[in-house]
């Protein structure tokens, strides 16, 4: 099967984004997880499907698949990367465009500057809906935050848990360098109180409206960038009155900027860019060693 891609980054969190528009694509997980697949596909942290809205209200469907194969509800890196992808293969001319995702509609638009500001809807500080098992637990308050006990052998690591669409743990860290992130990070992601598992963030406050951030993605471990990541940061440090908005969040790949105030939504503003453009032999099985690729349009 002979499939047309487009390789993009958003702050150097990357993906394969496959247009569902002008054609039926129905992937399994194991074709997903092979064009993931750094050594033998083409490489990604997730891939993205844009398909035609199935609501007349919105302008397109947004499908998100972690490098697992595993669909999830949100990503604000690649959500930008989304607009960018749709304007440049002509898909829609429209600003804002509106798109439809497992966890609602997203509004996104692209300035002149070539940065896309995505409106990511309003934090969910409930811990059941996030979802988190908050049961025989305190929380302690930290500002208007609450921060939860994670259980780690007998030790506890205290965790800002929101839902930015999809679930974050946030913990506070002096030294993000040396931050225990490869480690702690899928322990506390497969951790029994997260029924959906979770993605962890380890956050140092770097200034006044400054945070650096690394974070552990549900199925993908460890990315250069993660934009519901950065946008659960910096709503926990805002509700702990560490920083005030708007805050410019530094990762590894690059820095994006989220503005937010209580009782509205968050709007996430930064880079996408379009890498290059392919065509893939995606093997039925898609196990190794089977790719046939060829790059077509370097950018």
């Amino acid at each position: 099967m002979k499939l047309r891609f487009t390789k993009m980054q958003g702050a150097g969190n990357d993906f394969v984004v496959l247009d569902g528009v002008r054609q039926a694509l129905a992937l399994s997980s194991a074709q997903v997880r092979w064009l993931a697949d750094r050594h033998f596909g083409i490489g990604a942290d997730q891939v993205l499907l844009v398909e035609p809205a199935s609501d007349p209200r919105v302008d397109f469907r947004y499908r998100i698949f972690n490098a697992d194969g595993d669909e999830v509800e949100h990503c604000g890196n690649g959500a930008r990367c989304f607009v960018r992808f749709v304007r440049e293969q002509g898909l829609s001319a429209r600003d804002p465009i509106r798109v439809q995702t497992l966890a609602g509609v997203l509004e996104l638009s692209l300035g002149a500057d070539g940065q896309v500001s995505v409106d990511m809807g309003a934090p969910i500080f409930d811990a059941e809906r996030v979802p988190f098992d908050p049961a025989g637990l305190t929380p302690r308050p930290a500002g208007a935050d609450s921060q939860w006990p994670i259980e780690l052998d007998h030790e506890l690591r205290w965790a800002s848990v929101l839902s930015m669409g999809n679930p974050h743990a946030v913990l506070q860290v002096d030294d993000l360098d040396h931050a225990p992130v490869t480690t702690e990070g899928p322990r506390i992601e497969h951790h029994r109180r997260f029924a959906r598992r979770v993605n962890v963030g380890f956050m140092q406050v770097t200034g006044p409206q400054s945070i650096a951030l690394r974070v552990w993605e549900r199925g993908a471990g460890e990315t250069l960038a993660c934009g519901t990541g950065a946008c659960a940061a910096a709503v926990s440090a805002i509700r702990q009155e560490r920083v005030s908005s708007p805050v410019r969040v530094r990762m590894r790949g690059g820095e994006v900027t989220i503005a937010w105030q209580p009782g509205q939504t968050v709007r996430m503003t930064g880079p996408a860019e379009t890498v290059f453009e392919g065509e893939v032999a995606l093997p039925d099985g898609a196990s190794a060693g089977q790719s046939s690729f060829t790059p077509v349009t370097p950018v």
